[in-house]
């Protein structure tokens, strides 16, 4: 049977106005009757209905989650660090998968909102201007983390993703490199589209190469296409000497793909990968990887939409955190 405020205030012999004083921890009452309204809560198991509160109060101290995967330790990262500062700022979460769907993203998304949560972070890879039109339409803040859109209309965290392509890039033209192939992951995504793609190329411009579309081959961030990837690569006629990869899941079958033939990494190719999750410290050699903070994006995501939600004073709603490389095993 369900405990609710109306036994509380019964068993304590005091109003439900009291006892919703007590749980929602206004002063104006009395200690001694805070202590008896106490201890009725625990003796009785009572536990205040997040909902019904946040009718009265419109706050249910509830956020929204949208993920595309939480089995990918790319996006499992990212919501550690969403996850941490929700807690600090005692905020509960509610996470749901939506599988990279358009239409569960938007459905995940009302479904949410009807439970009375009071923001969202929500994590995708392609942002459209049908995505942008609803989080426009959202009665609550909403903030992207680790996913970019056009218009920069939508408050977002993530990194300088064309700058970190180029950095690698550049760094094996600096070794010496003219064939470079960059697995990419899909790219109707405009992460990959347009700003990881335009790295690259910008890179081989400034060095003077040419662009060959051969050595772009696009994965869909799994391993099984990182292996497909560097199978296609083989067939090249002016096969690489250096791939640069797009996901760390794509960089292990990446490696092991070359293996299963008889290569060795880094002698026969070198390998830089992009995340930097825990996957890049398992495989042997250890990846050369760019490093984006996902725990940061995360974390710092979480922070804006607090910010947002509470209406404080936001100076930059679109967040750039810095990327560095971690030189490891998978290059000279």
């Amino acid at each position: 049977m369900t405990i609710t405020i109306y036994d509380v205030a019964r068993e304590a012999n005091v109003s439900m106005a009291t006892v919703s004083r007590v749980v929602n921890g206004n002063p104006n009452v009395k200690p001694v009757t805070r202590k008896k309204v106490l201890e009725v809560i625990e003796s009785l198991g009572y536990r205040p209905n997040a909902v019904a509160r946040g009718l009265a109060s419109k706050k249910t101290t509830t956020v929204g989650v949208i993920i595309p995967d939480i089995s990918n330790i790319f996006f499992a990262e990212l919501a550690r660090g969403i996850e941490d500062i929700a807690t600090m700022y005692k905020y509960n979460i509610i996470l749901s998968n939506s599988d990279q769907n358009k239409d569960k993203e938007f459905r995940v998304l009302n479904t949410m909102l009807g439970k009375q949560v009071d923001g969202l972070v929500f994590m995708g890879g392609n942002i459209t201007p049908e995505h942008v039109v609803e989080f426009e339409k959202s009665p609550v803040p909403i903030v992207l983390a680790g996913s970019v859109e056009d218009s920069n209309k939508i408050p977002s965290v993530n990194i300088n993703y064309e700058e970190a392509v180029f950095d690698s890039v550049k760094e094996f033209i600096e070794k010496g490199h003219k064939n470079i192939a960059f697995v990419v992951g899909p790219l109707h995504e405009p992460k990959n589209r347009m700003l990881k793609l335009r790295g690259y190329q910008s890179a081989l411009q400034e060095a003077g190469l040419p662009f060959n579309e051969e050595l772009i081959v696009e994965g869909d961030y799994t391993y099984d296409s990182g292996i497909e990837a560097f199978d296609k690569l083989l067939e090249v006629s002016e096969r690489p000497t250096a791939i640069l990869v797009g996901s760390d899941e794509m960089a292990l079958g990446v490696v092991h793909g070359a293996e299963d033939k008889g290569y060795r990494i880094p002698e026969d190719f070198e390998v830089i990968t992009s995340d930097n999750t825990r996957l890049s410290l398992m495989v042997r050699p250890q990846l050369t990887t760019i490093v984006q903070p996902l725990y940061d994006i995360g974390a710092v995501a979480m922070r804006l939409l607090t910010k947002l939600m509470n209406k404080e004073k936001v100076e930059e709603q679109i967040v750039v955190l810095p990327h560095r490389i971690e030189h490891r095993e998978s290059t000279k």
